[in-house]
Formats: structure tokens, C-alpha cells, sequence
């Protein structure tokens, strides 16, 4: 396992983060998971309030080495459905929902604390303020945000740099070989802003694994071909591919074999050739403007734009 710098900052994240959305699930092989993903390298392990009991089993997992792991949780999904104050990216449910995941987790930090999803009912200035305040009071490390659209994320951080707060590190999102809408402006601002991206649905809900009963797709298809032609599983492909775009996948396997082999993408290195013919099975186009910047460059910036091979 190999680390990277999570965003601006000098705290340093392996490749792969391990997802704990369904630890309570599968709670009679969730230790062996946790250990062998431990023993590999990794030490990002992320969930959330809303992954039911989640916390509480990775609060267990952690006794006794809490420290020696980056802990990810998030915040925003409600806690109560009859009450509207309980959901939302506000102050009263930051303060709220990060007391109650310290006690699940029996820690007294959260090392990333992560914005659930867009809230668009709740100013982001309120968001990044409660969040600088939770940093100053030592209760969270770093903020990040998940799910929210690119132009709400670039105006967090450039109040956070104006203001003197903190900004967000890292950026979570759904991105696969088969679902890239980040590639039209979110992955293009995360680099702007050096922000670390971390992906969740990587394998597609089991598609581009080969899960049996799964929908056939084109990219299905070209991963099972390149992972063939490679001598790997089909999974390790997937996940390959996502680190390559410079992405840490969020893996989430629901056995101890699963689990082996996806640890197993690391070790694959896939060719340019087999990366652009996965990319070309899938039917994503950047769309307006990048397209038409792309393909009118020429014309727009010289003709020797082409040579022009940028930072």
C-alpha cells in the first residue's frame, strides 16, 4: 500500500480507504477484514451517523489503536425524520450529530469529518464556520464534503482561504469506468484546489465485478476482457482504473475474500492502451465547454497549441 497527502495538508492516507457502511451487516467477519486491511497498509476507515450501527462497531474495532488510524465519519443525513432540524448541513446538526459520533466511536477527535451531501437549504458560509470552530475546538482534525455540486464546493473554499478557515481536504464521490459525470468539473476543481478525492460505487454495485445476476454493460464487458488479458479478477481492474485518475477508492467488501482481493488492485498496473479502451466503452462525453475548448483549441489559442503540454 502506497500514501498519498490528504489535500493541503500533511496528513498522509492510503490509497485505499476502507468503507464501513455495512460493518454491522456482516459484523461475524468484520474483524478479520479490519485487521487484514490494517496489515496491508491501510489506515483510512470511513462511516457515517446514518450507516446504522456502524460507529459503534468501528468504535470497537479501534480500541486500543485508535490512533494509528485516519477516522472518517460524516454528518448532514438525518437523525429523526418527524423532526426537520435533525437533517441538514446547519450548525445545530453539525454540533449534534458530531457529539453523538464521538460517543459511538469512543474518541474524543474525528480525524475527517465529512459533509454527508449538498444541503441546499443551509448558507455554505454557516457550514464551513461551524466546521473551522469544530477544528479550533479540537473535536474534528480536517473537513471534507461529499456528494455536493463543484461551484458550492469552490465557494467553501475560497471563504474558508479569505476568512481564515478551514477549507475542505477532500472531496467524496461516486466514479467508476462506467459513471464519470465528476470528470466534467468536480475532479477538474478537486485539482485545482489540490483536494484528495476519494470514490465510493467504484465496482458499480457488484457490475463491473462480474456479480452474478448483474446488468451487462459495455464497461462490464471491457473490464472482464482487460482483466482476462491481464490475468487478474475483474474487480482489481475496476479499482485499478480508479486509481490511475489519481482517485482512492472507498472499498466496502462484505467478506474476507472480497475484501483480499480488491486489496489485490494495488499491485496492477494497467496499460495506456487497455486504459483508453476502457474509457472508450464508455458512452460520457465532458460536454460544453470542455468539449468545445478541446476541440476548437487550435483555433482558439494557436496553432502550436498542441504542443503545449501545460503543468
Amino acid at each position: 500500500m502506497r500514501y498519498r497527502l490528504l489535500g493541503q495538508t500533511g496528513l498522509r492516507v492510503s490509497q485505499l480507504f476502507l468503507g464501513a457502511m455495512g460493518f454491522a451487516e456482516h459484523s461475524p467477519q468484520v474483524r478479520r477484514m479490519f485487521d487484514r486491511y490494517a496489515e496491508a497498509g491501510g489506515n483510512v476507515v470511513d462511516t457515517a451517523d446514518a450507516y446504522g450501527d456502524s460507529e459503534n462497531v468501528v468504535g470497537e474495532l479501534l480500541r486500543g489503536r485508535r490512533d494509528r488510524f485516519v477516522l472518517a465519519t460524516k454528518y448532514t443525513l438525518t437523525r429523526d425524520a418527524t423532526d426537520l432540524n435533525a437533517g441538514g448541513s446547519h450548525r445545530k446538526n453539525l454540533v449534534l450529530s458530531l457529539e453523538s459520533s464521538l460517543r459511538r466511536l469512543r474518541t474524543d477527535y474525528i480525524d475527517l469529518y465529512w459533509v454527508h451531501v449538498w444541503d441546499p437549504h443551509t448558507p455554505i458560509e454557516e457550514t464551513m464556520r461551524a466546521l473551522d470552530d469544530a477544528v479550533r475546538a479540537g473535536k474534528i482534525l480536517y473537513a471534507g464534503i461529499s456528494d455536493a455540486p463543484a461551484w458550492l464546493v469552490s465557494r467553501a473554499n475560497t471563504l474558508a482561504e479569505w476568512r481564515g478557515w478551514t477549507p475542505f481536504a477532500g472531496l467524496q464521490v461516486p466514479y467508476n469506468v462506467g459513471w464519470r459525470d465528476i470528470e466534467r468539473e468536480l475532479l477538474p476543481m478537486a485539482r485545482a484546489y489540490g483536494m484528495t478525492v476519494a470514490a465510493w460505487r467504484t465496482l458499480g454495485r457488484g457490475v463491473l465485478s462480474g456479480r452474478p445476476g448483474a446488468q451487462e454493460t459495455p464497461e462490464a464487458a471491457a473490464v472482464r476482457e482487460v482483466a482476462a488479458e491481464l490475468g487478474v479478477s475483474p474487480a482489481q481492474v475496476a479499482i485499478a482504473w480508479t486509481l490511475a485518475r489519481g482517485v482512492h477508492p472507498i472499498v466496502g467488501a462484505s467478506t474476507i475474500e472480497q475484501l483480499e482481493d480488491n486489496l489485490g488492485a494495488v499491485d496492477v498496473t494497467l496499460p495506456e492502451e487497455a486504459m483508453r479502451r476502457l474509457e472508450s466503452a464508455s458512452d460520457f462525453r465532458l460536454g460544453f465547454p470542455a468539449d468545445f475548448v478541446g476541440e476548437h483549441a487550435p483555433q482558439i489559442f494557436g496553432r502550436d497549441y498542441p504542443r503545449l503540454d501545460g503543468r
